[in-house]
Order: C-alpha cells, then structure tokens, then sequence
C-alpha cells in the first residue's frame, strides 16, 4: 500500500491522545474532516435526515477503528473512505442507484471543468459580471447535483477537495484508471447537459 500522506506526524499525535482517552483531540479530528465528509455525504445522500444518521455513523465508526489505522493514508482519506463504503451500503440498502445512466465506454481525456466556457457579452461594470458569475456557479452546482451519486462525488472531491486520483482511489475502492474514466464522463455528461441549456452560447 502507498502512502498519501503530507501529515502523518499531526495524524499520529491526534489518534494517540485520542486513544489515550483526551477527547479534546477527537473534536479536532471531526472539525478538521467535516467539511470534506459533508461533501461526501451531500452528493451521495439525498434524505436530508439521513444525512444526519450517516454522519454520526461514520464518525462513530471512525472513533473505533482507530486502534486499527496503519497510517497507510492520512487520516482524512481514511475517513472519507469509511464514508464512502457507509454511503454505499445505505444507497444498497434503500436498493437506490450509484449511476442513473451506463452509456458507452468513453476512453478518458484530461479535460478540467475550468474550460467550461460560455460566450458572453461585455458587462458594464464589476458588479454586472459578479452577478453573472454568481449565476453561473450556482446553474453549475444545480447541474452537478443532478448527476449520479459517483460522478457527483468524484467530480466535487477532485475539483472543491482536490484530492489525488490517487487518493480518490483510496477512498471509493476503485482503480485509478476507473476513477479517471468516470471524471472524464462525469464532465462529459456535465458539459453535454450544460450545451443543451446554452445551445450555442457555450463554446
């Protein structure tokens, strides 16, 4: 196994005070990964009162597997990666599905989301173009949230957390050339749903 992980020092200290019973240090734990574990639990869940269920879970998990933490990743990647697998099981439980939509196999293509573009007249002033960025960004979230658990998650981990594909491996289980594969149709789908609401207005 690799290690990912540009903090082990500040990860091992925390999980040895709280396996010597502090739980100050637990708290920072959850305030240190809640952000990342939202986003998660957000594009994957949809039941706004579960949410609260399976976040409590995860950490409840967390707090108890941590005497069996190698360290073989940082500890964030760790828990994201319980989150995930708790997600998964609750999404198999209530029989929801991860895709909405299998198509063709599309060979992946490093495509960012930044070169989404739209053509756009001149504004007059700061405001104006802060008001249309504004709304750009938030048709953008409308539109990733009506994508798949998967390509959702992927898609906000690696472009709001910027996580690794290799950790993003790490966390969902997948080979990295399959997470890689599922950004690129995750944009894809994205882009292609985007066009439609623009026609002609995207480049």
């Amino acid at each position: 196994m690799y290690e990912i992980n540009g903090n082990n020092f500040a990860d091992r200290s925390l999980v040895s005070q709280v396996l010597n019973g502090n739980p100050g240090a637990f708290k920072i734990i959850i305030k240190d990964t809640e952000k990342l574990i939202a986003q998660i639990i957000f594009k994957m869940i949809g039941n706004a009162e579960d949410r609260k269920d399976i976040a409590q879970d995860v950490y409840l998990k967390a707090f108890h597997g941590l005497t069996s933490f190698r360290f073989e990743s940082k500890l964030s990647t760790w828990i994201a990666q319980i989150t995930y697998n708790t997600c998964l099981n609750y999404l198999d439980k209530k029989k929801l599905l991860l895709f909405y939509y299998s198509g063709e196999e599309d060979e992946y293509q490093e495509e960012l989301i930044d070169n989404l573009h739209f053509k756009h007249t001149h504004y007059n002033n700061e405001t104006e173009a802060s008001i249309h960025n504004k709304e750009l960004a938030e048709l953008l979230k409308m539109e990733i949230d009506k994508l798949s658990p998967i390509y959702r998650t992927l898609i906000t981990l690696y472009h709001n957390e910027s996580l690794s594909y290799a950790e993003l491996s790490l966390v969902t289980g997948l080979p990295e050339g399959t997470v890689k594969s599922y950004l690129f149709r995750a944009r894809k789908e994205l882009k292609d749903n985007l066009a439609k609401k623009f026609k002609k207005e995207m480049l």
